[in-house]
């Protein structure tokens, strides 16, 4: 019955590895499996010693493959679009008033939604001082009438 079980286990977390992208639950699996074959072939192991082999297993082979794993993952920091667009200039074609809910400015030819904390009129140049989400933060630097 145990056997049974620990197989159980392990084709849960092998179904949660498939389902996610990264490797998450490998451990948990093969940790199954080694726990999985302990009671297939060691008769009389208590579930507290099946749950302590489990353990073991998995954190070992954690402990093992970590390193090699943070070895082979993708160095360094890759800054999305949004990122870049902090520092440029961009265009108010709908008054930016926080307080009514309104403001909307050009960047490089796409409309966005912009917010301030002060009241900036329409073809006034603003510079986006930060991007949420779907918003630019801005602040005026030229007003043009």
């Amino acid at each position: 019955m145990a056997v049974i079980f620990w197989a159980g286990i392990f084709v849960f977390f092998i179904i949660a590895e498939i389902m996610t992208v990264q490797l998450v639950s490998v451990w948990l699996a093969v940790g199954a499996f080694i726990t999985m074959l302990s009671t297939y072939f060691i008769d009389g192991i208590s579930f507290a010693g099946q749950l302590f082999i489990f353990i073991i297993a998995s954190s070992l082979l954690l402990a093992v493959t970590f390193p090699l794993m943070k070895k082979y993952r993708r160095k360094g920091y890759i800054p999305t679009n949004s990122e870049l667009d902090t520092g440029k200039q961009a265009v108010v074609i709908e008054e930016i008033n926080t307080t009514a809910g309104t403001g909307r400015v050009t960047l490089n030819g796409i409309d966005w939604k912009a917010v301030s904390d002060e009241i900036i009129p329409i073809n006034s140049i603003v510079r986006v001082m930060s991007v949420q989400g779907a918003k630019l933060i801005v602040e005026l630097t030229e007003v043009k009438v």
